[in-house]
């Protein structure tokens, strides 16, 4: 057989089986200093048919000198990489081995369990049978809200928290699982529920925040693709949309808003993970989030959307370098926030604008909000910084949301007394 059939019999596996990717592939953390080595990184991605995926930056287009680089490469072209990288003289190393055995350690809490648990990564069928029942057993401070269904027909829901006080109340906006392949994000939102419910009447602040304002959840954006992780690829992180002409599938959603759409940071390639899509909210559940807020706009007043993995709290701008009018005390709300979150477990984050913070992406959805007039707005980036990158093992999960939720509640609370 020759290397040509050989690589054509490989991603006929590639593409057939995509749920036993993983065997052998590795994760290394690339560390450029020189502009050959940026260059060599860039080359990467357009060598065919080396599929590299890129976990951070998103893109290659993103890369720049000093600058840690994260990415995935299949097994199947480690000794290409490998020797490339040797040859360039590049500081690099492994974060992960095996990526095959680290997607079996990330449920290091046992055989999963057919329940709704909120330390252990659920798939979408039991967060939406979740989300009826806390609605249900919670009637008195908890509404359901149907904003419209994905590319797939799944129904999105968002979750309305707040004492039910027969009159218009300030709000939050909380999203997550805009990424499919983030799961630490999905398992917030669902901590944050429980953590709001069980704790009004007893936690002051809880209760307070509560009876003042509401809290919009969203518990997952992106359900379509989350769902695809949990069936076929752990490692996507796109829509599941479809669109003739093209083979490759899905958008960016996080590239999709319009704010500043398909310039920095986004590519578009429909092929690309970082795909900005045909026009802005051409994906129905960004649609759906986008029209959800315009409708609200006059009462939501913080937006915060979950992601991961870096460990950051953002704010616009990501699309400019511009700095936002409200830049210090967006930034000082930010560093209250993550001092708070330090205060559990020693957890450091790092807080700033997104373009110079971590690298510019236009289309996201906190600048899109921020523009339209919802002040605080913040993108959280959670544990941790490589080690496990997006296979944040189960265990983590409770420390995790258990310091998470002090930043929420730190914004939340400086929001509630700064109503603007």
């Amino acid at each position: 057989m020759s290397i040509y059939e050989y690589i054509c019999v490989h991603l006929c596996i590639y593409e057939l089986y995509e749920c036993a990717l993983f065997f052998r592939d590795k994760v290394f953390r690339l560390k450029p200093v020189l502009e050959e080595h940026v260059s060599l990184i860039k080359e990467l991605c357009v060598w065919r048919p080396l599929q590299v995926d890129f976990w951070r930056p998103e893109s290659p287009q993103l890369v720049t000198i000093d600058i840690d680089v994260d990415i995935r490469v299949p097994a199947l072209y480690l000794d290409m990489v490998s020797t490339r990288l040797h040859q360039s003289d590049m500081e690099h190393e492994v974060l992960i081995e095996d990526l095959e055995e680290a997607v079996k350690r990330e449920r290091d809490s046992g055989p999963t369990p057919r329940a709704h648990s909120y330390t252990r990564y659920n798939n979408w069928d039991t967060i939406n049978s979740w989300m009826n029942s806390i609605t249900s057993s919670n009637s008195d401070l908890i509404s359901k809200m149907f904003i419209g269904n994905t590319y797939e027909g799944r129904p999105m829901n968002v979750l309305k928290i707040g004492r039910k006080t027969g009159s218009g109340k300030n709000a939050i906006f909380m999203d997550c699982g805009i990424h499919a392949r983030e799961w630490i994000s999905p398992a917030f939102c669902q901590w944050f529920v429980k953590e709001a419910v069980s704790t009004y009447g007893s936690d002051p602040q809880m209760t307070s925040l509560l009876d003042q304002m509401d809290v919009y959840v969203l518990p997952v954006i992106n359900i379509d693709g989350y769902q695809y992780t949990h069936t076929s690829n752990r490692m996507w992180r796109k829509t599941r949309s479809r669109k003739s002409g093209t083979s490759c599938i899905g958008a960016d959603p996080n590239r999709n808003f319009n704010a500043g759409w398909c310039t920095l940071g986004a590519s578009s390639n429909p092929c690309s993970d970082t795909f900005c899509g045909y026009s802005p909210e051409s994906e129905i559940e960004v649609k759906n989030v986008a029209d959800f807020i315009r409708k609200n706009k006059g009462i939501i007043k913080a937006y915060l959307t979950i992601h991961s993995y870096s460990q950051l709290l953002l704010f616009p701008y990501s699309y400019t370098y511009e700095l936002a009018a409200d830049h210090s005390e967006l930034m000082k709300v930010a560093e209250g926030a993550s001092s708070a979150l330090r205060s559990l477990y020693g957890t450091r984050y790092t807080s700033g604008p997104g373009a110079t913070t971590i690298y510019p992406a236009a289309g996201g959805s906190d600048d899109w909000a921020y523009d339209l007039g919802v002040k605080y707005s913040y993108t959280f980036e959670l544990r941790d910084t490589g080690r496990y990158g997006f296979l944040l093992p189960e265990s983590q999960i409770q420390p995790t949301c258990e310091e998470t939720m002090l930043a929420v509640k730190y914004i939340a609370a400086y929001v509630q007394k700064n109503i603007y």
